[in-house]
């Protein structure tokens, strides 16, 4: 009987997996457009006029957000960002067995998810930013397409502190008199935690090969 259970439980997981259930609406959407393009005649009635409805407009509709909210969840995970081969590099630097490296002591110490790695830092770019951010990354589509993308690849606009004030202010480590010295300016960006000559090592892609790399024990 337990085996049983699991068994259905498997199955329901299957069903109400959000890609299953993406072409399922899909298919029942085609199915259901068939039916009215083989038989317009139905159309004439009330039951026919909500069947062309939800055929064309509410399973599409239902389709077209779930797939999208799961894209969008799919995209916070760091093995989204590094599936593009010119990102490969930056997954690469994670790995720098230098503390100096901010993104990779960050990741090498769990103080971010190390499956939303780049989310985590980057949470105002591309489709997780404003409209203009979204605008940019259509743009980086575009490129990636149709032209050559730029190599190194560079932020269209400075690192903002809040990223680091986020997680950073209140910590006991941070408090030291030196931040706090220098805590409004760093609020308002007037000093940038990333190019003030203190945390401004981070990916450095055109100096790996002269690096030494952690390795995680399996």
């Amino acid at each position: 009987m337990e085996g049983l259970n699991h068994i259905w439980l498997i199955g329901i997981q299957q069903i109400l997996d959000p890609q299953t259930l993406v072409f399922s609406l899909i298919g029942a959407s085609i199915l259901l457009i068939l039916v009215v393009v083989i038989r317009p005649s139905i159309t004439v009635s009330r039951e026919g006029k909500i069947l062309v409805f939800l055929a064309f407009f509410i399973l599409p509709i239902i389709a077209a957000g779930i797939g999208a909210s799961e894209h969008m969840a799919s995209a916070e995970q760091t093995q989204f960002c590094l599936s593009c081969h010119i990102m490969e590099p930056y997954g690469r630097s994670l790995y720098v067995d230098d503390p100096s490296y901010i993104p990779a002591a960050h990741f090498q110490n769990h103080r971010i998810p190390p499956d939303q790695a780049c989310y985590t830092c980057h949470t105002d770019y591309a489709m997780f930013g404003t409209a203009r951010a979204k605008l940019e990354g259509l743009h980086h589509v575009y490129v990636d397409w149709f032209g050559t993308p730029m190599n190194p690849i560079r932020l269209y606009h400075p690192f903002k502190n809040q990223v680091c004030l986020h997680c950073h202010a209140g910590a006991r480590s941070f408090e030291s008199p030196a931040h706090m010295a220098m805590m409004d300016d760093l609020k308002s960006n007037t000093i940038s935690c990333t190019t003030s000559g203190c945390h401004d090592t981070f990916h450095n892609v055109d100096k790996l090969n002269q690096l030494k790399f952690w390795k995680p024990l399996e």
